[in-house]
């Protein structure tokens, strides 16, 4: 996986990625590369004795996989490393794993950073598409359901809780962009996203209702998947696609962009998912039982 951390700051040069710095030059990826062409072992070759996958050695070796320390010290091994070269791969993988940390240590210090730069990531897209399992999406989020969320990452992570205010005013200034019909925006949720409470019962109904309300706009596609329904492929997480060359997916412990071939493979799972989901009266009518049960307990 690739693993990102916007305009990280590592010495000099600066760079936008994990990736840019496993790859620069001097980087771990070329080091890795050049001490497996010393050995005189093909890629094949080095992921057979290995017994891992061609895949797994290519992507480490262009930067789109950092090893664990397992991974390093095998390599390292078959591979005949001397001491110093184990010395200097071990110093810069200890330096990628530390500039991993610094997307916790950014949640930590600065929420509403983080919700600024989304921001300028989907202002810079025309087409934005969004897949969620049990969230709503940010962009069709309110106040109180989004501010749940953020509270959220407080207790997860332990970001500052006097910027729980800020950070949710500034997702509520993020979905002004929903109003610019020059987007296309195309939001795919499973059932489940409308039934989780995740909030208060009555903060949930107001966010359904403006779930409902939001499929009136034209350039705003809406599709939700039904529990029971036969799926194609298995949802496996949420992830948030910009244009058709990046895809974000945030976990518990990081953040983690995916370019080139890995956002189409994203992509291509949007679409098949897409193909299982209901759409206008019917997506309607799924939001609306979800609100006749929430108002039953309210």
């Amino acid at each position: 996986m690739q693993l990102t951390h916007r305009k990280v700051r590592k010495g000099n040069p600066q760079v936008d990625s994990i990736e840019d710095w496993l790859r620069r030059p001097g980087g771990l990826a070329g080091h890795l590369r050049e001490l497996r062409r010393g050995a005189r072992l093909t890629g094949s070759e080095l992921a057979r004795q290995l017994g891992w996958t061609q895949s797994k050695v290519s992507k480490i070796e262009t930067g789109k996989q950092m090893p664990t320390d397992e991974d390093l010290s095998d390599w390292l091994r078959t591979c005949g490393a001397t001491d110093a070269a184990k010395a200097t791969l071990t110093a810069l993988l200890a330096e990628a794993q530390g500039l991993h940390q610094e997307w916790r240590q950014q949640v930590r210090l600065g929420q509403s950073a983080i919700q600024r730069n989304y921001d300028q990531m989907v202002s810079r897209a025309s087409r934005i598409r969004n897949t969620e399992i049990v969230y709503i999406p940010g962009l069709l989020q309110t106040p109180s359901y989004a501010r749940s969320r953020i509270e959220e990452s407080v207790r997860l992570h332990g970001a500052d809780p006097n910027e729980v205010d800020s950070a949710t005013a500034q997702r509520m200034l993020r979905q002004q962009v929903l109003y610019d019909t020059s987007k296309k925006f195309e939001f795919l949720i499973f059932e489940a996203a409308l039934r989780v409470l995740l909030c208060s019962p009555m903060d949930m109904l107001a966010q359904l209702d403006r779930v409902l309300n939001i499929t009136d706009l034209s350039h705003i596609t809406l599709g939700v998947i039904p529990f029971g329904r036969q799926l194609s492929i298995a949802p496996q997480n949420s992830f948030l696609l910009l244009g058709d060359e990046l895809a974000i997916v945030e976990t518990f412990i990081g953040e983690y962009m995916f370019h080139g071939e890995e956002a189409a493979a994203y992509s291509a799972a949007m679409g098949q998912l897409a193909n299982d989901a209901a759409y206008d009266g019917e997506a309607r009518k799924l939001i609306g039982r979800a609100m006749a049960e929430l108002r039953s307990i309210t």
